[in-house]
């Protein structure tokens, strides 16, 4: 025997058998007692509970039964574990101020919010909750998987059908062996108008998502201040959420007192009450002369009485720094996926409870057209007996036994066992002609829902329609209006909710000076004004860059290296209108010698969108507009140049667009977009225009038929050509003129598609700035000179052209300036 048994002995390395073994624990501990699945989003405890109390029939219109019967019940089917972590899940499942939709109902003390804890099992009585009977619904209907228990006896659901979306309806909290999950409840109503926004567009990303779940709804309500922590959470799945207590300033007898309302979800009021008499004990906080816990059924309600000569504010301040009145809550959403923990984001959740709800409606359609083809087989055979129904007797009345006539009426009638059993079975009173009638319209119905049922499993779309219908009469039924209310922190002063939606003209210098103002910084003049000063600049530097845009939109900074750089508009500096900025390598990483080009507003990164680049030698190229959805902060290559080349223009495009290109000497050239194929961000691109040794491409623009072609020279002569005088050619080819370049007009500066709904924006080199409406431009051929937009001084020559939305104030501000005057005070071109 002593031989067997080391024979049985094996050498093994304890660091190894320490390690695999304690793995299997970790592993054990996250997927089978800590971390929710996220499907239902419930722990292994909290499922076994909920199956555990409806397997006893404890359904809400059903009377109380004692706590200590269900948790010996669970304890001794289901969850081998003590009796008390059990009641604890329960008695949390039974707390509105733990569960945002409580999913067990209590009788009797669960405890309360001042951290008293619940009765006793025994005193205490429990049954399910109207909701929770959403998470069990079906079932029974094989919607999802059955495991055997832990010792094999009974069977266990493996997740439930959970018919809203728990996980972050109530949320969860759970600390596993390496990890730990901490996920917030929501309001109910806002999450399912999340998942049906998801089923409807299903390419929508977490902050799409936002815009139907706004953050975390607690069921002790408050406050969350900022939406930072809310984004980080839902975008990464970790984030932290600022909460602050819902306080108010009373003023009564001469003297202020703070009434606080709600406090920050799983703060301990009496603990708080304790640490403000604390502080007020140990001074660190003057001022309070009484503290009072008013709280009743009705409410919250904590007094902090006030001396008369104290700031309130202050108080309260102090309050919120030094007390649990205002609290972080550190966002964890780590959940069991495929049996794995994976930090997910807001957009990942809905997606897996999406697909979870697919199958169950599968599944459960599956197990209604079983059983719907199985009663329709039995309806097939009733209605042969009843259509030989003399014959059908005589055959049961022939026989000895019920074997000879369940066999007779099969081989006569070719009916399966079931459907001569089901005959064998039927009462007399079937055979009446009301009955008979029945059996058909059973038999039509049951037809109809067979062809129902395939359809559903035959098209996914149904299945999601499905989905759609039940939650919204899950959200009517259940949903609410949110508790908790998001504000503006005090302390994210760059919060995107402080800057205000509005348009803006952004102004560059060649040397990278650049600066934001409001659009309505310029009085709109007649052309050939002499204009206002726009910017200070030195001698040696002048305006290259201006153009219109608003605050919330992204700027993509386009260098003459083919290098492109993001900014939002707001974080450009807002500088007075005669400052001459702040420098752009402050704001954005380019190298020495490298100067920006190009710059153009986006609002959102579409991939139905592209960037349409032109170089100076030519050269176009047409790439997605969501390759550019992530640029670090060093920037990202947008177009390969050749050595001698550089990057003039971008725009913006959906793939269809027609391109109109200009050069110095006065060509021009008009092709479709679709002559250029869509090429990655580091490509060179296409030959877009043949051009002379003397001569470069100076700007492009997008066609629209119903506008004009705007040419503006840098001697301040302009003209307006309509778009049909620019044939249609293919790329690559010399083009067409233009303009007729002389020295009194100058080379060309600008080529831009115009409408008379726009003004123009001329800046020289100097700073001169001059804003003119674009219908007082005369339209003509397209191989004149021009007329004069804005009188050049000596030396002075146009650097930037721009398009701005049509001022208001356009035709008053042209009477008031009159023909060729100029402001004599900075303050006049101000609206």
């Amino acid at each position: 025997m002593a031989e067997e048994q080391r024979s049985a002995l094996r050498d093994r390395d304890i660091g190894v058998e320490m390690r695999e073994s304690f793995m299997s624990y970790a592993m054990s501990i996250i997927v089978s007692r800590a971390l929710p699945d996220v499907r239902d989003g419930l722990k292994p405890v909290l499922r076994r509970i909920l199956y555990g109390m409806s397997e006893l029939g404890m359904s809400p219109d059903k009377p109380f039964k004692k706590s200590a019967r269900i948790v010996g019940d669970v304890m001794g089917k289901y969850h081998p574990h003590g009796d008390s972590s059990i009641y604890e899940a329960m008695v949390r499942m039974a707390q509105d101020f733990s569960m945002r939709y409580m999913l067990v109902e209590g009788h009797g003390n669960f405890g309360s919010i001042d951290g008293d804890m619940a009765a006793a099992m025994r005193y205490t009585e429990s049954r399910l909750s109207k909701i929770s009977m959403e998470m069990l619904r079906d079932i029974n209907k094989e919607t999802v998987n059955f495991v055997p228990n832990y010792d094999g006896e009974e069977l266990e659901p493996e997740v439930l059908p959970a018919r809203f979306p728990n996980l972050l309806v109530n949320g969860t909290t759970g600390i596993a062996v390496g990890m730990a999950t901490n996920i917030p409840p929501h309001n109910l109503t806002e999450v399912i108008n999340g998942v049906q926004a998801l089923i409807k567009d299903p390419e929508m990303t977490s902050n799409d998502l936002m815009e139907y779940i706004k953050g975390p709804d607690f069921p002790t309500a408050g406050y969350i201040l900022g939406r930072e922590g809310i984004r980080q959470a839902y975008n990464t799945g970790r984030g932290s959420i600022t909460m602050r207590a819902r306080a108010e300033i009373e003023e009564m007898n001469g003297k202020a007192r703070i009434i606080v309302h709600e406090i920050p979800y799983q703060v301990n009021k009496a603990r708080l009450v304790e640490k403000i008499a604390e502080l007020v004990r140990e001074k660190k906080i003057d001022g309070i002369t009484d503290l009072r816990d008013e709280s009743d059924r009705n409410g919250m309600r904590i007094v902090i009485e006030l001396r008369r000569d104290v700031n309130p504010n202050v108080v309260l301040n102090n309050l919120y720094k030094q007390t649990a009145m205002q609290s972080s809550f550190g966002v964890n959403m780590i959940a069991i996926v495929n049996k794995e923990p994976k930090v997910l984001n807001l957009r990942e959740v809905l997606h897996h409870y999406i697909q979870h709800q697919i199958e169950v409606i599968r599944r459960r359609t599956e197990y209604d057209l079983k059983k719907a083809e199985a009663r329709a087989h039995i309806l097939e055979g009733l209605r042969i007996a009843l259509d030989h129904l003399d014959e059908v007797i005589a055959l049961i009345r022939a026989s000895q036994t019920t074997d000879q006539a369940r066999e007779g009426l099969m081989t006569r009638f070719g009916l399966s066992h079931d459907q001569a059993q089901a005959i064998l079975e039927m009462r007399l009173q079937r055979l009446t002609g009301l009955e008979r009638e029945k059996i058909e319209a059973e038999y039509n119905e049951l037809l109809a829902k067979i062809a129902e049922y395939k359809a559903i499993l035959a098209d996914e779309q149904l299945v999601l329609n499905i989905i759609d219908t039940e939650l919204e009469e899950i959200k009517e039924r259940f949903g609410d209006e949110r508790r908790t209310e998001i504000t503006i922190s005090d302390e994210e002063i760059l919060d995107e909710d402080l800057i205000p939606r509005d348009d803006v003209v952004i102004t560059m210098t060649h040397t990278g000076y650049i600066k934001r103002l409001p659009v309505s910084t310029y009085r709109s003049q007649k052309r050939g004004g002499r204009g206002v000063v726009g910017m200070d600049t030195k001698n040696d530097d002048f305006i290259e860059h201006l153009f219109v845009s608003n605050t919330h939109h992204f700027l993509l900074f386009f260098t003459n290296k083919g290098r492109v750089f993001r900014l939002k508009a707001y974080e450009i500096p807002d500088l007075s209108r005669t400052a001459r900025g702040t420098p752009i390598i402050n704001l954005i990483q380019i190298e020495q010698g490298e100067t920006i080009n190009a710059v153009i507003p986006v609002e959102t990164f579409e991939p139905n969108k592209y960037l349409f680049f032109a170089t100076r030698a030519g050269i176009v190229k047409k790439t997605p507009l969501d390759d550019y959805a992530n640029i670090r902060k060093v920037g990202l290559i947008a177009i390969l140049l050749r050595d001698d080349d550089d990057l003039i223009g971008v725009k913006l495009t959906d793939g269809n667009e027609e391109i109109v290109m200009g050069t110095a000497q006065g060509m021009s050239i008009r092709f479709s977009e679709q002559d250029v194929r869509s090429m990655g961000r580091s490509a060179t691109g296409v030959k877009g225009i043949a051009l002379d040794d003397d001569d470069s491409v100076i700007d492009m623009d997008i066609v629209n038929p119903e506008r004009d072609v705007l040419i503006v020279t840098s001697k301040g002569y302009g003209k307006r050509t309509p778009v049909s005088e620019y044939r249609t050619q293919t790329r690559g080819g010399k083009g067409i003129k233009t303009l007729n370049v002389t020295d009194k007009n100058g080379t060309i500066v600008s080529l831009k598609v115009v409408s008379d709904e726009e003004d123009l924006m001329i800046m020289t080199s100097s700073g001169t700035l001059i804003r003119t409406s674009m219908s007082g431009i005369n339209t003509m051929g397209r191989i004149t000179q021009g007329v004069k937009l804005i009188n050049i001084k000596d030396e002075d020559f146009v650097a930037t052209v721009a398009r701005a939305p049509r001022n208001e104030d356009s035709d008053e501000n042209e009477e008031e300036a009159g023909e060729g005057s100029e402001a004599s005070d900075p303050t006049d071109a101000a609206e």
